[in-house]
C-alpha cells in the first residue's frame, strides 16, 4: 500500500511540474552555431525532465537573406541540441505538438507548442513570421533601449492577454496586452524569456483522440542589447 502511494505521489508531482513547463529555444552560450531546446519553467535545462517530453519537435533555422533549414536536434542530458549548420542565424523557430490532455472532468484539448528564439541584431523582416509559418507568434518590438513584445495569434494581435516576461536581471512579471497586441515596455539588457497562451474552441480529433479545443503556446528567447 506505500510503494502505491509512493508512486501515486510521484505522478502527481511530475504532472505538477510538466503542466508549469514551456518548450524554450536557447542560444548556445558558447557556440553559435548550435541552440538547446528545454522543457523548463525557465531558460535552464531542468534535470528532472526527460528529453522525451520533447520527442516530435521541428525546427527551422532562418538566416540572412530569409534562407530556411531544417534544423537537427540530437538529445542531451534533459534537452535537445540543435545544429543550425549554417552562418548568421536571424531566428529559430518551431513546433511541437504534445497531444490531447484531460484534467479532471474538464472538456479535453489539443496542446501544441511554438517556441521561436531570436538572435542579438537580427532583422525583423526575417524574424517576424506571420500566420502562414506559425499560427501564434510572439514577436520582440525594439524602442531605443527598451524592448515590448507584441503577441500575434492568425497574424492579428491578441489584446488583453496575460504574459509572462522572464527578466534579465531575474524574476518574472506578468503582464497585459493593450490594443495593439503589445506588452509595456522592459528597459533592461540581457537574455528575455516570454511564453503566453492562446486559446480557440475548435472541436477535432489528434491520434485517435477527440478534444474540444486547441491550447497553443507560444515562446519567446531574446537577447536584448539596448542599441
Amino acid at each position: 500500500m506505500q510503494r502505491i502511494w509512493i508512486t501515486f505521489a510521484s505522478m502527481l508531482v511530475t504532472a505538477t511540474v510538466a503542466s508549469a513547463h514551456f518548450v524554450f529555444v536557447v542560444p548556445d552560450a558558447t557556440d553559435k552555431s548550435k541552440v538547446v531546446v528545454v522543457f523548463s519553467d525557465d531558460l535552464e535545462v531542468d534535470d528532472n525532465i526527460s528529453a522525451d517530453r520533447l520527442k516530435g519537435l521541428k525546427l527551422t533555422g532562418r538566416f540572412v537573406g530569409g534562407k530556411e533549414a531544417p534544423v537537427e536536434c540530437k538529445p542531451g542530458k534533459s534537452c535537445l541540441i540543435g545544429e543550425l549548420g549554417l552562418v548568421n542565424p536571424q531566428c529559430v523557430y518551431g513546433s511541437l505538438v504534445f497531444g490531447v490532455l484531460q484534467k479532471g472532468d474538464a472538456n479535453p484539448y489539443l496542446l501544441a507548442y511554438y517556441p521561436k528564439t531570436v538572435f542579438a541584431g537580427a532583422d525583423p523582416k526575417h524574424f517576424i513570421l506571420g500566420e502562414k509559418v506559425i499560427p501564434v507568434e510572439l514577436i520582440p518590438v525594439v524602442s531605443g533601449a527598451d524592448v515590448r513584445f507584441r503577441f500575434l495569434a492568425a497574424g492579428k494581435p491578441v489584446v488583453d492577454t496575460e504574459v509572462t516576461v522572464l527578466k534579465p536581471e531575474g524574476g518574472k512579471a506578468k503582464v497585459k496586452t493593450d490594443k495593439d497586441g503589445l506588452t509595456p515596455a522592459f528597459p533592461a539588457v540581457g537574455r528575455y524569456g516570454v511564453w503566453t497562451k492562446h486559446t480557440e474552441v475548435r472541436p477535432g480529433e489528434h491520434d485517435g483522440k477527440k478534444y474540444d479545443e486547441v491550447r497553443r503556446y507560444a515562446t519567446l528567447v531574446f537577447d536584448a542589447t539596448g542599441k
